[in-house]
């Protein structure tokens, strides 16, 4: 696995680290170093020193705050004869530091995480109003995909003409950073589907959702029922989607109105007024217990977890837990 130090000025390093381990989940190799006001160069050099110790690895990524800055100074001169095998990214932001850790999955050479993660980088940076974005120039490529542009005709069939469910989850915050990076990158979406009828006729919250879709992948809000539709309807062949739940009661919704589901993630729920908690993630009342048990009868696996990194903790445990503090036989 390919090794990764953040380092910077001051405790910058330290609080993106903490920030992409929230939204990605504990990581291993993954080191920060930090150059405090009372430091002079060669005490960071030395942490810096160590940091490379403790990461155990010959291939090492550095992001760091500033291009000639200390940080990226001392990057550098440690560099020196290491070329092949390591590289340096200055500009450090959190987009850029989850797009590494997902690009490591797959890469095994820092060089090819440190071309895949600029673009990541400079997507993070926005501004609202939006008119106040600059205006990028047109670009000359044609990407060519095999959905047909505008209007698809009633019963024309793309690809096996069933949709692709990548994912189906159930978390309070529906669209957030931990669903729009970490399990994003893993489940690949074309689109992302909040499925909800109290947020399909919510016009905030629909813009919100709209808001947080990350580059390349389309966020819509959908009615239950309509959702339902989407799963019978050909044209929707050739689409991958992760599907986003606000609560079990809508999953089971969607089973009764003949949906048809494999497995469900089960991300978060916030705790309400008679709620107990589970997990650090997830709190349920009586009604959330009964509304499992009905969903478990449908055939469905519940799997949970925060993050793709984490471990999934096992449902059946939950379940008994909750059935004996609600009282619930």
């Amino acid at each position: 696995m390919v090794g990764i130090i953040l380092a910077s000025h001051g405790g910058f390093a330290d609080g993106i680290k903490e920030s992409a381990q929230m939204i990605f989940g504990e990581q291993e190799k993954f080191e920060s170093v930090c150059l405090l006001p009372s430091m002079g160069p060669d005490d960071f050099r030395a942490n810096l020193e160590k940091a490379i110790e403790n990461l155990n690895t010959e291939e090492i990524l550095f992001l760091v705050d500033l291009w000639g800055g200390t940080p990226f100074n001392q990057s550098s001169n440690l560099f020196e004869g290491n070329e092949d095998k390591w590289a340096i990214v200055a500009g450090m932001n959190l987009p850029m530091v989850i797009e590494a850790l997902s690009e490591r999955f797959t890469a095994e050479k820092s060089h090819d995480i440190a071309k895949a993660i600029v673009g990541s980088a400079k997507e993070g940076v926005k501004i609202k109003p939006e008119e106040l974005n600059p205006v990028e120039e047109a670009i000359t490529e044609v990407k060519e995909d095999n959905i047909p542009k505008g209007s698809i005709p009633e019963g024309t069939v793309l690809g096996d003409g069933k949709i692709d469910i990548g994912l189906a989850r159930i978390d309070t915050r529906l669209l957030h950073g931990q669903v729009a990076t970490s399990w994003t990158k893993s489940v690949k979406p074309d689109r992302i589907i909040v499925v909800s009828d109290s947020v399909s006729k919510d016009e905030l919250r629909k813009s919100m959702v709209m808001e947080a879709a990350p580059p390349g992948v389309k966020a819509h809000v959908i009615p239950i029922w309509k959702m339902k539709e989407i799963m019978d309807d050909p044209r929707f062949g050739s689409t991958r989607a992760l599907l986003l739940f606000e609560k079990p009661q809508d999953v089971l919704e969607f089973l009764e109105l003949g949906g048809k589901l494999d497995k469900v993630n089960l991300g978060s729920m916030a705790y309400k007024q008679g709620d107990i908690n589970l997990t650090n993630a997830v709190s349920m009342n009586a009604d959330d217990v009964k509304c499992f048990d009905k969903i478990l009868e449908h055939g469905i696996k519940i799997d949970v977890r925060k993050v793709p990194a984490d471990k999934n903790e096992n449902f059946d445990n939950l379940m008994k837990k909750a059935k004996r503090e609600l009282n619930i036989n």
